[in-house]
């Protein structure tokens, strides 16, 4: 991993509807003031609850819809005002994975033309012949066979189809994927095996990876840096190992606390439901769920701050008070349903044959 950074948010704020004198629509604030930096080859987490704003967030990365306020910079240049061949260079460099592998997959499109429609729009002067070899070799390069290129999606497993869209990722040769929930929508098994592959792939090809997630297993098994999304605003991040080994936000305490097994103390458990992001709390969005909230988390807005290292940040006002708080999921106790989830994502991390009660190679 490089330290040079490939794609940055600044600022970046996307609110759904509108509000003023002639339109009382109530506004979505989905992702409000998020900056972020992500460095050329690494795997960068955004991790939090459902309706955190971490898929709309991804979306604004891509340009898949345009930001409120704010910018984001691929490659040094500004994704809004990209267009003409210059948004057609964006849209091949920058590939999305999406978390329902059979919904992103066109029914009555054989796999070899799903594979092929990138190259088709970005290499439109390849010969067919080249194109068919091309499309052979990423099939194999995903783990399937070329002759699985004349079937249907229909014909496949889960696990299948996402590795056909990942096929369909990586034709147009792109520098970074984004993954939204990549293997959310997959038995366990089956994750172990597609994070085994999103690894090796970053590996090989020198590709940098933004994984959304919700999943803190997964997060910690891949990433190398992550950030903690709560209410549409990053409360907490930093390199993996340190957010998930010492804590600083109460939220990222409370995440930690909810692995099944994990032995804590219930202060570190967070009370209630997330507030609507159609009116969010002031200062602190989490103080009311905050076991350790103040009068001061009521009011004033806790920014990014470094805590006591520079690359691991925490917007909290008290995170010097609150101290880790709680064990990192890897060295807490779990119970055997969870240990046995975790030996799957170590095993494939350590390029070894999983093995387990059941059979867990996925069918072809």
């Amino acid at each position: 991993m490089t330290g040079d950074v490939i794609l940055e948010a600044r600022n970046l704020v996307k609110h759904f509807g509108q509000s003023g004198w002639l339109n009382r629509n109530p506004v979505v604030q989905a992702v409000d003031d998020v900056s972020l930096e992500i460095r050329r080859g690494e795997t960068f987490a955004i991790v939090g609850e459902s309706g955190c704003g971490k898929s709309t967030l991804a979306r604004l990365l891509m340009r898949l819809i345009q930001p409120t306020s704010g910018e984001v910079q691929f490659d040094g240049a500004p994704v809004s005002q990209a267009a003409g061949p210059a948004l057609q260079d964006l849209r091949r460099d920058m590939q999305f994975i999406f978390q329902d592998p059979f919904s992103s997959l066109n029914p009555r499109m054989t796999v070899g033309k799903l594979v092929a429609e990138p190259l088709e729009v970005h290499a439109p002067d390849l010969p067919a012949a080249e194109r068919q070899t091309k499309v052979a070799h990423l099939l194999r390069q995903v783990g399937l066979q070329p002759d699985h290129a004349g079937r249907y999606p229909h014909e496949f497993s889960g696990g299948q189809r996402q590795r056909i869209g990942i096929a369909r990722a990586l034709a147009s040769g792109p520098k970074l994927i984004i993954g939204d929930e990549p293997v959310s929508a997959l038995d366990v098994s089956v994750q172990a095996q597609v994070i085994n592959l999103l690894g090796d792939l970053s590996r090989d090809l020198g590709l940098t990876l933004v994984i959304i997630a919700h999943d803190l297993g997964v997060i910690r098994h891949m990433s190398d840096r992550v950030a903690v999304m709560y209410l549409g605003r990053i409360v907490e991040s930093g390199p993996t190992e340190q957010v998930f080994g010492a804590p600083r936000h109460p939220y990222t305490q409370a995440l930690l606390a909810s692995i099944p097994g994990n032995k804590v103390d219930q202060t570190a458990h967070a009370t209630g439901e997330m507030p609507s992001p159609l009116a969010p709390p002031s200062g602190c969005r989490f103080h009311t769920r905050c076991p350790h909230a103040r009068a001061d988390c009521t009011t004033d807005q806790p920014k990014l701050k470094a805590a006591g290292h520079a690359a691991h940040q925490v917007a909290c006002h008290h995170w010097q008070r609150i101290g880790k708080g709680v064990k990192a999921p890897g060295t807490a106790p779990r119970r055997p349903e969870a240990e046995a989830r975790f030996e799957l994502y170590r095993a494939a991390s350590e390029g070894g044959i999983v093995t387990h009660k059941e059979n867990l190679t996925e069918r072809s």
